[in-house]
């Protein structure tokens, strides 16, 4: 790559090396890419190598229908798993479906090759929207084949602006890019990049596999049994809580499971500060005492996806920040799904709103309307959830189509 970009990676380094004497999340990364290469050394056995590189869980949870169907179909293959942010790693470092998980170093020429010498994949794949102009670059020149799944194109975006030469040319480092719509594969096409299939987004498989697999919950269950509506908060930040949490201390029919994409002792004494009715945390709760309580907060990981299926009508959280978490868990169980208005880049929900299972707002005024209509029109509320089950089921198979062109010998 040329002296700009990887001036800008530099300082993007020093910048995470300073963030790392004051904030967590930086020196888990820091860290963590420090033990990168030792880590190569010591476990990377015999065997071909697949690369799977997720910048953080989301990305991850698109990636796993693939490593998965993976294992299944060529079990002689290895996984090497890569995350670059502290969010994925370090939820999933003992995922069991790979063989090694490690950070992913910065995108610095040395550092790069010393990476690859150490790894020696057989094949790369980035999920959705990693470019990394180095890590690209050598692997194109080593003749490694290198793929992006479930990738999505905008207008926007810099591959697509006059001065982005230089990120226009990452794109032809990939042997072929498996995207969401066609929209994208027009963009692409406009530029020169031709080895495109439109594959959907494996997000839609990965949630089905939840879906077959689903945790059952005695207390999620017990909480809910004694209540005809249930509303779940999935993933949420307090202005989320904000419009939400007054509409259930007004409405007593309710019950309300709040899951915080966050939850440290002070954050949830606050969530708990803010409900005037009888509220639990999950952990702290048996089966006998959640049947008498009206609000559960979730304060642990790994059963979100789950209590999903408990639920009457979901709020999905961070619309009202960077953007809507994973709307597509909740709509998999066919109840209607709410979100904030930051919601843009995310295909799925923008469909959910065309096919009327799911419901944007800009504020408290909107949620209540929709809340309303929910919670007092029966009809409406099934119709919706109907049309949310059905939008998931109608997008299946990209994972499918993906390992078939890629791993299908």
């Amino acid at each position: 790559m040329n002296f700009l970009y990887n001036a800008a990676i530099s300082l993007y380094a020093a910048a995470a090396k300073t963030a790392a004497l004051k904030n967590d999340k930086a020196k888990l990364m820091t860290k963590g890419q420090k033990r990168t290469l030792s880590i190569l050394a010591q476990q990377r056995g015999e065997g071909e190598y697949v690369w799977i590189h997720a910048s953080s869980l989301g990305e991850f949870e698109q990636g796993r229908p693939l490593i998965e169907m993976i294992h299944r179909n060529r079990p002689e293959l290895k996984i090497l798993l890569t995350f670059f942010s502290p969010s994925g790693y370090e939820i999933r470092k003992n995922y069991s479906g790979a063989d090694i998980i490690c950070y992913l170093p910065f995108d610095k020429p040395h550092t790069v090759e010393q990476f690859l010498d150490l790894a020696k994949p057989a094949m790369a794949i980035f999920v959705k929207y990693e470019f990394w102009g180095n890590y690209l670059s050598s692997l194109k020149r080593r003749s490694i084949p290198t793929y992006i799944i479930s990738s999505i194109f905008r207008p926007g975006q810099v591959f697509f602006r006059p001065w982005g030469g230089a990120f226009r040319k990452m794109l032809h480092c990939f042997t072929h890019l498996f995207v969401q719509d066609d929209a994208s594969r027009q963009l692409l096409a406009g530029i020169g990049v031709d080895n495109v299939t439109v594959a959907g987004d494996t997000r839609f498989d990965r949630v089905t596999d939840i879906l077959a697999a689903g945790k059952q919950l005695p207390i999620i269950e017990k909480f809910t049994s004694s209540s005809s509506l249930t509303l779940i908060i999935g993933s949420s930040w307090q202005p989320d809580e904000d419009i939400v949490i007054p509409y259930f201390n007004a409405h007593p029919e309710l019950k309300l499971i709040i899951a915080p994409h966050e939850f440290n002792d002070d954050r949830l004494q606050t969530i708990m500060s803010r409900i005037e009715r009888k509220t639990a945390l999950y952990t702290q709760t048996s089966e006998d005492e959640a049947a008498n309580l009206d609000c559960l907060i979730i304060n642990c990981f790994g059963i979100l996806s789950s209590c999903y299926r408990y639920a009457d009508i979901a709020y999905i959280g961070g619309g009202f920040g960077a953007g809507i978490h994973n709307v597509n868990e909740a709509a998999v169980y066919g109840i209607p799904v709410i979100f904030g208005p930051n919601h843009s880049k995310f295909r799925e929900a923008i469909e959910l709103k065309e096919c009327g299972g799911g419901f944007a707002i800009n504020g408290k005024e909107d949620f209540n309307a929709i809340a309303d209509r929910l919670t007092t029109d029966s009809q409406s509320l099934t119709q919706s959830g109907q049309a949310a089950g059905s939008y998931i089921q109608s997008h299946l198979g990209a994972t499918k189509l993906i390992f078939s062109r890629v791993f299908s010998k």
